[in-house]
């Protein structure tokens, strides 16, 4: 096939619909059986959750692109309504599928293990007293139900709010009556509610939903009148922040004006309970201004994801996965002078199989170290009570010149990156927030040392955030090092994001939106001219997502070429693998797991020299030209053969891994009769954990 042929629409898959294929492979991890039963739950709850991002963001930027009369788009070349009609009909499958696991599979489950949801018509009289204190003493002070009528026009409606329709019969003590009110829940309330175990009746888990609490005593909120119906529902809203950077003087106020606005924006979904009559829904579509397809009847909690709570209240370790210790490398598990080992090595440290820690210490003896004069750092998700934003406030109140760029438009984390923003320079830290028109997305920090008559450069690169809890659910890998040209480089990085002035030539890293994209062109077609030659070529890709259509077409011209080629994509995949004369040396895989695969990896052999980068950026538009990104090379050998090996495994993968076909369609490995299991995550843990 000619180069200009491998732009043909049929090669490439739509890439909503391939993030909705990831989803409904993690609502399988719920179906699966070998995990733990509360564990299964998560998966639920989890895929709930990205349920709802999809809507707040993809859907909602489809339905926009719609309403801009946008055509044909992408290099599938599908219309927005296209998409639009396809979404809506395999997210109603994948709703209605994750109702049937929660009500037919996970409940029953969890009933067995003595962990109930009590249903209104199972409760004992004791409950039912417990039940009515509860709504008189907790709820009633603070629910505030509005009746419908001139006066009162339907409520403003949070986004992913838990909220109810009530149907009434009767008059108030004004003589009104529209027949039908709104009662809203506020977000403070818990939406499950533990029943104390000294009830008759009641044992250690016994649970309620705050919405069968409001459905047994809704006409308590309407005195003199008759509750005829209440049905919960719920509205999804876009969620995605508008900031026009170009027309604005201050990014920082202009991002706390506009966070407000994510509450209400345009509604996208609407969700209601599977026994709300029809009449009802359609008020509900008509108030939202919603078309029927934005409908789903739901079986069950409308906010399915807040059942998260539950693992947390349930001390049941027999029902999660086996608790584990992350491992140390050797040169750090003694303790000591963290410049020492650096200075003698490059460490590679792989979440959340080895530890965090490492990272955390190497700011924590910077903010302590009196010849340390400068910390400088990205910042773009941290989490509450981060012990890194700690250490760089010690060191900045130490004296010590501390900047750090922070990433205000983290999707999600736009209100704490306010927030720590604000303490850091309360701490009398310089703090930026990156480029205009390009987020900085890339991970890194830079210590600068006196060292008798010189300055040393200490550096720490990584795939993932610096986030604590993350590291311990997210697979990542991270550089420690001390290499002076690496350590030049991420000067300079640092110098364009705090400073203006043009482009400097780094001697190693990669750069988005300068060098990195033109890398990885000319390093696959590196191997397109090695595979020409009669020397071979392979090439392994790991990321989270790959959509860029250049990327792609020179995947298939090196595939095409003879190259073979292993990509390991989590979510997102355009490029359809298997195609004859195309991608017949192109195989994708996604593996699905414990932890959440976020490891950027690029392995090019490079006729027996091999290349391997790690990065901080997926194989999109966005992170190859939108965004500040970097990919690092491990220089090493002893820790290229270490990455090669964890490739290995992931390729090796037959109870976790999720192979796609030509036609779009993933199926899981299931290991064969004389075939060994392998999880490459558990194999990981095994290799560099220090077990339970």
């Amino acid at each position: 096939m000619e180069a200009d042929d491998l732009n043909q629409p049929a090669l490439y898959l739509n890439r909503q619909l391939s993030l909705l294929e990831f989803n409904r492979r993690v609502l399988a991890q719920a179906a699966d059986t070998t995990n733990p039963l509360l564990e299964r739950l998560k998966f639920l709850c989890i895929a709930s959750s990205n349920m709802d991002e999809f809507f707040e963001i993809r859907v909602a930027g489809l339905r926009q692109a719609r309403e801009m009369g946008v055509g044909q788009s992408g290099p599938d070349n599908r219309t927005p309504q296209q998409v639009l009609r396809e979404i809506s009909e395999r997210a109603h499958a994948i709703v209605e599928e994750q109702y049937r696991l929660l009500n037919d599979e996970v409940t029953p489950a969890l009933a067995g293990a003595g962990i109930r949801f009590l249903r209104r018509n199972e409760w004992t009289a004791d409950q039912q007293n417990w039940i009515r204190g509860y709504f008189e003493t907790e709820l009633l002070p603070i629910l505030s139900p509005l009746g419908l009528d001139p006066a009162h026009p339907f409520p403003q409606v949070l986004n992913k709010s838990l909220n109810f329709i009530v149907s009434l019969e009767g008059k108030d003590a004004f003589g009104r009556s529209s027949g039908m009110a709104v009662v809203q829940a506020p977000r403070a309330l818990p939406r499950i509610i533990q029943l104390p175990a000294e009830l008759d009746g009641s044992a250690p888990y016994d649970f309620v939903f705050l919405s069968s609490i409001i459905h047994a005593h809704v006409t308590d909120l309407f005195p003199g009148m008759n509750a005829t119906g209440c049905y919960q529902f719920r509205v999804t809203r876009n969620s995605d922040l508008y900031v026009d950077e170009e027309e604005v003087d201050d990014l920082l106020r202009a991002m706390e004006g506009e966070l407000p606005s994510r509450r209400y924006g345009d509604a996208v979904r609407l969700e209601v309970a599977a026994n709300c009559p029809e009449h009802m829904a359609s008020f509900l579509l008509e108030e939202f201004e919603l078309e029927p397809e934005a409908l789903y009847q739901v079986n069950g909690p409308v906010n399915l994801n807040r059942l998260l709570a539950v693992c947390d209240l349930v001390d049941r370790p027999d029902l999660k996965y086996p608790g584990f210790t992350p491992g140390l490398p050797t040169e750090l598990s003694h303790g000591g002078d963290i410049f020492k080992v650096m200075r003698r090595r490059d460490v590679l440290l792989h979440h959340p199989f080895e530890s965090f820690a490492p990272v955390v210490e190497l700011l924590r003896q910077a903010a302590q170290d009196p010849d340390v004069l400068a910390v400088k750092q990205t910042l773009y998700r941290t989490g509450p009570d981060s012990a890194v934003v700690d250490h760089l406030v010690a060191a900045a109140r130490a004296g010590k010149e501390v900047t750090v760029v922070v990433e205000l438009r983290a999707r999600f984390d736009e209100a704490a990156n306010i927030g720590l923003a604000n303490r850091l320079q309360e701490a009398g830290a310089h703090v930026v927030y990156g480029v205009v028109g390009h987020k900085t997305h890339a991970k890194m920090m830079l210590v600068v040392r006196r060292e008798g008559r010189r300055l040393r450069h200490y550096v720490h690169l990584g795939t993932g955030n610096y986030h604590s809890r993350t590291a311990r659910l997210y697979t990542d890998y991270g550089l420690l090092t001390a290499n002076g040209a690496i350590g030049e480089d991420v000067h300079r990085v640092f110098l364009q994001l705090t400073s203006l002035g043009k482009v400097s030539a780094l001697s190693h890293l990669l750069e988005s939106p300068f060098t990195l994209h033109p890398g990885m062109i000319e390093k696959i077609g590196r191997e397109q001219v090695h595979a020409e030659a009669g020397r071979g070529g392979q090439i392994i890709i790991k990321v989270n997502s790959l959509v860029e259509p250049k990327v792609i077409r020179a995947l298939y011209a090196a595939s095409q070429a003879g190259v073979q080629i292993d990509l390991i994509v989590r979510g997102m995949c355009c490029l359809r693998p298997g195609v004859p004369g195309v991608s017949d040396n192109i195989r994708v895989r996604s593996i699905i797991g414990r932890f959440l695969e976020h490891t950027r990896v690029f392995y090019f052999a490079n006729g027996g020299d091999p290349e391997i980068f790690c990065s901080s950026a997926d194989w999109m538009e966005r992170n190859f030209f939108r965004r500040v990104e970097t990919a690092f090379p491990l220089l090493e050998s002893e820790l290229r053969d270490r990455v090669i090996a964890d490739l290995q495994t992931y390729l090796a993968d037959n109870t976790q891994a999720w192979l796609l076909d030509a036609e779009g369609e993933y199926h899981r490995l299931v290991p064969g009769e004389a075939e060994e299991a392998v999880s490459a995550q558990t194999a990981l843990l095994e290799g560099y954990g220090e077990g339970s």
